[in-house]
């Protein structure tokens, strides 16, 4: 059996919202064919997750961002 489709998006209108007002409300979407669910950490596997932290930025400003320990093919 085929494994089904997942989308990660990132919500920028709801991260300059948050910004705005103060609130942490998810911007992280998982969508599948069916669904939309809504988290502030994605983990992908038990090594690769997507996070977002406007309480604790990256130091270069980042507020969403991907970690891994897994081989990265860039093309």
């Amino acid at each position: 059996m085929a494994k089904k489709l997942k989308r990660i998006h990132i919500n920028q209108h709801v991260i300059r919202a948050n910004a705005k007002t103060g609130e942490r409300n998810p911007v992280i979407t998982v969508k599948g064919s069916n669904t939309n669910d809504y988290g502030n950490t994605v983990i992908i596997n038990e090594h690769t997750k997507v996070i977002y932290s406007p309480d604790k930025p990256l130091s270069c400003g980042a507020k969403v961002w991907i970690e891994t320990t897994e081989e990265v093919e860039l093309v």
